[in-house]
């Protein structure tokens, strides 16, 4: 072509072309909503046979024995009693969350690399129920560690936003060997704050692989399920939420989650994935059910931070 005002073009294969011929690199499909879950790793399970733990305790109406002491040129009778138990302890049946995976073999077949269509399904259907574990683990009416602590461990803030005065107070609430706090993100960020205001930052340290805020040497678990305003993720700034500090395991009388051994198809703690055939369409089918559920093993396990607010911010000197 020729003139002034003629651009050369050249005849080349395009890169819209081309692109449909490579081998592109390719992920597992990324899931946004699923989290750390560290409050689940940080936690002591126990294992049931039955599905059933009961925590027996003493009666709160039960006086404590008398002791002897021998005292020199006086003889005494030595005292006699007994330590009453509850009639009627508690016990923490195991609740089952279950979902039903469907992927139709045809796209398998057809569309089965590099990854396998139904692994992934279930890989991420596992991840789902998971999540919902952790939440129930906080939330759950029945046996949540939020909604069952002791009304006589629940404090309010001193003013509004969590600060190192209340976690103390918390901590001497749960005096007796302190697992670990937990605490939504927003939360921890807000108590973050108030320490840089009072010029007391918390140090941080290395657990498993998480870098973590620690307070008095206790953990700073993050984790969404403590809801701010009722939400995960929280649409504004502001927002009352509730932290926790949690003394862990069952030696120690603490808060435990449980989940059920010896389960047929089980792929993880609690967990059973099982298959359930394919049907006249072509389509195979997946059922998963967890069991879970969580014990307070005494009322000075569990101490709640209540209403606390996130949204307090300062202009720093």
């Amino acid at each position: 072509m020729s003139g002034a005002n003629n651009e050369n073009i050249i005849n080349a294969l395009p890169q819209e072309a081309a692109y449909n011929l490579s081998d592109v690199f390719k992920t597992p499909p990324q899931f946004e909503a699923i989290t750390p879950r560290l409050l689940t790793k940080t936690l002591e399970f126990k294992a049931l046979e039955a599905g059933v733990y009961r925590v027996n305790k003493t009666a709160k109406t039960a006086a404590a024995l008398d002791i002897f002491e021998e005292r020199r040129g006086k003889s005494t009778a030595v005292p006699s009693g007994y330590i009453d138990y509850e009639r009627n302890p508690r016990e923490y049946r195991l609740e089952c969350v279950s979902t039903i995976v469907n992927v139709d073999t045809r796209v398998g077949d057809i569309y089965g690399s590099p990854y396998n269509q139904a692994g992934e399904q279930l890989n991420l259907a596992m991840e789902i129920l998971r999540e919902r574990q952790e939440y129930k683990l906080i939330n759950d009416d029945g046996y949540g560690l939020l909604k069952n602590a002791a009304p006589s461990m629940r404090i309010s803030p001193i003013k509004n936003a969590p600060a190192p005065d209340d976690l103390d107070e918390l901590l001497s609430m749960v005096w007796k060997s302190p697992s670990f706090f937990a605490a939504h993100p927003r939360a921890i960020s807000a108590f973050l704050r108030e320490c840089t205001r009072r010029g007391v930052p918390p140090v941080t340290a290395d657990i498993d692989g998480a870098a973590l805020v620690l307070w008095r040497g206790i953990p700073i678990i993050p984790c969404d399920k403590l809801l701010v305003d009722g939400r995960r993720i929280p649409d504004k700034k502001g927002g009352k939420t509730n932290i926790l500090l949690i003394r862990s395991g069952e030696e120690r009388r603490g808060a435990i989650g449980l989940y059920q051994a010896g389960l047929h198809a089980e792929e993880s703690r609690g967990l059973s994935v099982r298959y359930r055939g394919v049907d006249d369409d072509g389509v195979a089918s997946y059922l998963l059910s967890l069991y879970c559920s969580a014990a307070i093993l005494a009322d000075d396990a569990v101490a709640v931070l209540e209403n606390a607010e996130v949204g307090e911010y300062y202009d720093y000197k």
